[in-house]
């Protein structure tokens, strides 16, 4: 029996394919853009790996596009058939397993299972990846740093995937609001691995979250070879750095930015549309033009209305949409969402709260109702976190919140949110918020206050 790089058994027979996998459970680690190419080359040598269909089947259904569910379901009867020959252990049929929860609508259970895995194979850092990113789409922070803090002694620093870890964890930490353990334990992954995005990426969010944007921009000036290689996360990165110049005030800078790497390529997947919506409904917010910019994302968006896998997902098509008054999209979208939430399921259970609170609040802002989009977006906040993504994503629904609020008149309890986002991030006070302060203060009235910017 083979084992692989992270010394775990494999039902692999051909020394080129344990290559081939090895290679793309490293790239999944570094989000490398080459990881479908090796995991493609071990399926055709050996079509019988169940532990490869399985894994294949995770990586589409992350992917959070309805067609790819056809995919996934074929990647499910293939896996069970090489489970069938005989030749996977239990660690092995616990990802079948895995993948067959998912696709039956429990991901959570999907996660119990990978969980079951790292229990009696702690070193196994693809299980260590795949649940790291499962919870992260089910909006789980917390349960992302304690399935990493339980098997961090198993990663001695020989072992291939230590970076990685450390890159895992640093993120787990900034999202549960450890910033100091987080900047220094991103800045440990990265040295140990120079291609781990995700662990620089986690540096990037400590100083969003601790309002720091110039030490942001300090922080990635000169390491993009740690994001070049990567799929389309990079395109996230270069967010990041769109909305630290935004906070600097260097509106050319985000701009460029925009055109020439974060939609450089004019892709509909999710999370490239979720990049380009937050950022422009960012600065239109700041009452910026940002010109035929929202089209493109609309149409795209459009083609997306029956989709319905990820609430994320849709909450920043419908960004799109409101924001180039695609009406008839917007009450597609609606309808259907009405009509998910009655379903069972993780998904269907999002939908229901926060996804449909949300849904109706973006569309009341888009139509400049903005008493009902605040009472909306308020009732969605409390499970916010459940849509998935991150605190830096998710604080564009926070900032429509606030704005709402103003716009409606209610000052004080748009303050109290105000205060609530400032204590969740390190007490410190970033130019949005110290702009909000201002408009506040011109609303009650108050002498000194800077004037109202054009809406």
């Amino acid at each position: 029996m083979q084992h692989d790089i992270f010394g775990q058994p494999t039902s692999l027979t051909q020394t080129g394919s344990l290559q081939d996998w090895n290679a793309a459970m490293l790239g999944f680690l570094a989000h490398a853009a080459v990881t479908p190419k090796h995991l493609l080359a071990v399926l055709q040598a050996e079509p019988g790996f169940a532990l490869g269909h399985a894994v294949k089947g995770m990586f589409y259904l992350l992917l959070g596009r309805r067609e790819l569910l056809t995919v996934a379901r074929d990647d499910l009867a293939a896996a069970q058939s090489g489970l069938a020959a005989g030749h996977a252990d239990l660690r092995e049929r616990r990802y079948v397993q895995a993948l067959d929860s998912w696709m039956q609508g429990w991901p959570r259970r999907a996660v119990g299972l990978l969980e079951d895995v790292l229990r009696d194979h702690p070193e196994d850092a693809l299980a260590m990846k795949l649940i790291h990113a499962v919870r992260f789409v089910l909006g789980d922070a917390k349960g992302m740093r304690r399935s990493l803090e339980r098997v961090l002694p198993a990663y001695r620093s020989d072992h291939a995937a230590h970076g990685y870890v450390l890159g895992c964890h640093a993120f787990a930490l900034e999202e549960t609001g450890d910033y100091e353990r987080a900047e220094i334990v991103g800045r440990q992954a990265l040295w140990t691995a120079p291609d781990d995005a995700w662990g620089l990426h986690a540096v990037a969010h400590v100083h969003d979250m601790t309002g720091n944007a110039a030490k942001g921009l300090d922080w990635l000036a000169g390491r993009e070879a740690a994001w070049s290689h990567c799929n389309n996360f990079r395109y996230h990165v270069w967010w990041h750095k769109a909305l630290m110049h935004l906070d600097q005030g260097q509106i050319d800078a985000v701009l460029d930015l925009y055109d020439t790497a974060i939609r450089a390529d004019k892709t509909d997947d999710y999370r490239d549309i979720s990049n380009a919506t937050s950022l422009l409904m960012r600065l239109e917010l700041e009452g910026f033009d940002v010109g035929a910019r929202w089209r493109e994302l609309a149409d795209l968006s459009a083609a997306r209305t029956e989709d319905g896998c990820l609430i994320f997902a849709d909450l920043h098509y419908l960004l799109a949409l409101t924001a180039d008054n695609r009406e008839a999209e917007v009450a597609q979208m609606l309808g259907r969402m009405h009509r998910d939430a009655q379903g069972t399921g993780d998904m269907n259970a999002r939908m229901a709260d926060p996804g449909l609170a949300a849904a109706q609040g973006l569309s009341a802002f888009g139509e400049a109702r903005y008493g009902e989009a605040f009472a909306q977006l308020l009732h969605a906040r409390t499970a916010m976190q459940m849509a998935g993504g991150s605190h830096a994503q998710r604080d564009v629904f926070e900032r429509l919140t606030i704005d709402a609020g103003l716009r409606a008149g209610h000052l004080d309890q748009a303050e109290a949110i105000l205060n609530e986002r400032q204590l969740y991030r390190a007490g410190t006070e970033d130019a949005y918020a110290a702009a909000r302060r201002d408009l506040i203060a011109v609303g009650r009235g108050q002498a000194g206050a800077q004037s109202l910017p054009a809406q």
